[in-house]
């Protein structure tokens, strides 16, 4: 049995993904966490929201509105972007941090 919602399903997709949106982002440290207003970054969590929409937006193709795609496609660029250079920059930190520890030994 469905709840009532007085909401319809196209606007209970747009929550969905629009959640999972700015979910990546506070994984990405990009924003702050809605729950304690800091921003934390967890780049394993981030990395599996953006699979969870890249996954929607593949099993949606040819479902989607010009808009939806547009918003889909851009949203999940920004923030493939986005975690490369947060991995990037966390891999170069923890190689500087491996150097310098075995030039303090």
């Amino acid at each position: 049995m469905a709840l009532e919602s007085k909401l319809t399903e196209q606007q209970l997709f747009d929550q969905l993904v629009s959640s999972l949106v700015h979910s990546a982002w506070v994984y990405l440290g990009t924003m702050n966490n809605p729950m304690n207003n800091k921003l934390e970054k967890d780049l394993q969590q981030a990395s599996t929201q953006i699979d969870m929409l890249d996954m929607i937006y593949k099993r949606m193709t040819g479902n989607l509105s010009e808009e939806e795609e547009k918003f889909f496609s851009e949203n999940i660029h920004a923030l493939k972007m986005s975690y490369n250079d947060q991995k990037n920059n966390s891999d170069e930190s923890n190689s500087d941090n491996s150097n310098n520890e075995e030039q303090e030994t």
